[in-house]
């Protein structure tokens, strides 16, 4: 009888190849670019499992080619790329990969307050320039951070590793979410508040939630103009979370202050998007959960996700 096929969307580890191999015959897109649609549609026919990135669109045009698919394990928190209805229907399983980048990507959304609040990008730009002549009171001056009121967007494991790490610069922490956290609370002071008492009072602002049909452009021309004009918007979540027209006017008409930006509604951004232009923007290329040590642990738990279920066992992490 021959082993079930398993396509892995992307390079990952020999450790992780070897994993799949106790259960199933890997195939594995060499490319360390997105796997081409028309041959993702054609590994899929095939497959019995799917380890996908979340460049990987799964839908149902990919799903009525599946004939053998029992699961499509993403190797991310985040499953905005899956139709993940369209898979229970099917009878598809679908696994994430949670908990193990939450440190990571709390270490991230904080390094992107700091490096917007303290203006380091720009910074460093204005010195490669050669145009640090001179000291000067205000050059460069950025926001404090210290003893400021931070406001985190959607309070889960991520947001509440965010608000740990804000204790430690004596921070006020106010937060929104659809409910209490108040382990959360206890541990750093935290205050669950409205969306808008949050945006007018956060002298940073950082967005967390999850991106659905409830949370896209969650932040628009109504919500940047409730904030502080001294105030720093940081996104962490997905780029579809944001009215990024809305949050440009807000950059450029000294709405607010700056903004750092971990994610777009377009990935990669083009180069010649409109916030990409502006001084106070701090953009990154989607690098939350990038340690070493966290993608190798995501690709190992996606791929136990796998071996669980061609073993007849059930997967560690389903939705």
């Amino acid at each position: 009888m021959s082993k079930p096929q398993v396509f892995v969307t992307r390079k990952l580890s020999n450790e992780v190849i070897a994993m799949l191999e106790t259960v199933a015959q890997v195939n594995v897109w060499e490319g360390d670019t997105p796997v081409p649609r028309a041959k993702l549609l054609e590994e899929i026919e095939h497959a019995d499992a799917v380890l996908t990135m979340l460049t990987e669109r799964v839908d149902k045009e990919l799903l009525r080619r599946a004939k053998k698919l029992r699961i499509v394990a993403n190797m991310a928190v985040g499953y905005d790329n899956i139709d993940v209805a369209a898979c229970k229907s099917q009878g598809v399983t679908v696994t994430n990969t949670p908990d193990v980048l939450t440190e990571a990507t709390a270490d991230l959304a904080f390094a992107l307050l700091l490096a917007t609040g303290r203006r380091l990008t720009e910074a460093n730009r204005f010195l490669l320039a050669g145009e640090w002549t001179s000291w000067s009171p205000y050059l460069m001056a950025g926001q404090s951070v210290y003893g400021t009121t931070l406001g985190i967007i959607g309070m889960g494991r991520i947001g509440e590793a965010v608000a740990r790490r804000a204790a430690g610069f004596n921070m006020r922490i106010l937060y929104h979410n659809r409910n209490r956290k108040e382990e959360a609370e206890a541990k750093t002071g935290a205050r669950l508040v409205g969306l808008d008492e949050l945006l007018q009072e956060s002298d940073y602002v950082v967005l967390l939630t999850p991106l659905t049909e409830e949370t896209r452009h969650l932040m628009g021309k109504r919500e940047f103009a409730l904030m502080k004009k001294s105030a720093v918007f940081v996104n962490v979540s997905r780029g579809g979370t944001v009215d990024e027209a809305a949050l440009y006017e807000a950059l450029v008409s000294g709405q607010i202050w700056a903004a750092g930006l971990d994610v777009f509604a377009q990935e990669p951004v083009p180069l010649d998007h409109p916030l990409l232009s502006l001084p106070n923007v701090v953009a990154l290329p989607h690098i939350g959960s990038a340690t070493i040590q966290t993608r190798d642990e995501m690709a190992r738990l996606a791929a136990a996700n796998i071996v669980a279920v061609l073993s007849g066992k059930e997967p560690l992490t389903a939705l």
